[in-house]
């Protein structure tokens, strides 16, 4: 009787490992179709949320952690509570890795999705003949946005650069002729940009596309001056180098390419925002 009465017990004990075992590889297999992937909120947020249910039919839940900053969320990737990011371009994402050289937390880049054309505005200043001579010129505090601006300001003809000085690696300082004796800033923080157009009438500032359609501003209607659309800082899905492969964020990057999310971008936002073409 004690004999069988065991054994009984046995069986229930062992198919209740069983069942835990099944349950557990079943959350390890729900783990690894969730992806978590940081974004600034207007527009790589906004684009995520449209890919949101095409992951879905993919079997990937991914989950969006919106970001105000340019800081957190590359140590946050770096640290291991991100699957990848979605906020910035390679000169920022360089930089990065050159600023923590030596910390074993180099991220790359899965490729890039769309460009957001970076403009110059101002209250009062109407057209590019308006512009006094000695200027200021407010832009982010963002070392990595140098040869953008630069860039950007000698394509308009108000500054040249020094030869053999490429321009995403100009900095102040490779500043050849400045006709006007333009004065760039570098002290604002990239999100109060937008405050600083509204409170600084007088003077040029430079600011993300991003920032600009948080403040209800139009890049292509209110903008002094618009970037051109070969530019080479298109933004990109970063992720540690482990993760080259990953099959979730391989999928991540197709649906982000996808016909349905150019489509997306190009109507949402009207030309303010632009899907990068892709070669398959």
């Amino acid at each position: 009787m004690k004999k069988s009465l065991l054994v009984i017990l046995s069986a229930v004990f062992m198919i209740f490992l069983a069942a835990c075992g099944s349950s557990d590889s079943s959350d390890s297999s729900s783990d690894e179709k969730t992806i978590k992937v940081g974004a600034s909120s207007t527009p790589h947020a906004e684009i995520l949320e449209e890919a949101k249910p095409l992951l879905e039919d993919e079997g990937i839940d991914l989950q969006i952690e919106e970001y105000q900053d340019y800081i957190f969320p590359n140590q946050d990737l770096a640290n291991g509570d991100l699957d990848a990011n979605y906020y910035q371009h390679i000169p920022y994402l360089d930089n990065y890795n050159k600023e923590t050289e030596g910390e074993d937390k180099d991220l790359i880049s899965l490729g890039a999705v769309h460009l957001e054309p970076m403009g110059v505005y101002s209250k009062n200043i109407k057209s590019v003949d308006d512009i006094k001579d000695g200027t200021e010129v407010l832009m982010g505090r963002n070392p990595a946005e140098q040869g953008r601006v630069l860039s950007i300001f000698a394509e308009e003809g108000l500054i040249t650069i020094k030869d053999g000085v490429e321009p995403v690696q100009a900095t102040f300082e490779d500043i050849d002729e400045n006709p006007k004796n333009l004065k760039f800033s570098m002290e604002v923080d990239p999100a109060i940009l937008p405050e600083t157009y509204e409170r600084e009438e007088d003077q040029l500032v430079v600011i993300n596309t991003n920032y600009a359609l948080e403040a209800d501003l139009t890049p292509s209607e209110d903008a002094l001056i618009l970037e051109g659309t070969d530019s080479v800082y298109g933004n990109i899905v970063a992720a540690r180098p482990e993760d080259k492969d990953n099959e979730a964020l391989q999928k991540l990057m197709d649906v982000l390419h996808s016909d349905e999310i150019k489509q997306f971008i190009e109507e949402k936002y009207k030309g303010a925002i632009l899907p990068v073409d892709t070669e398959e």
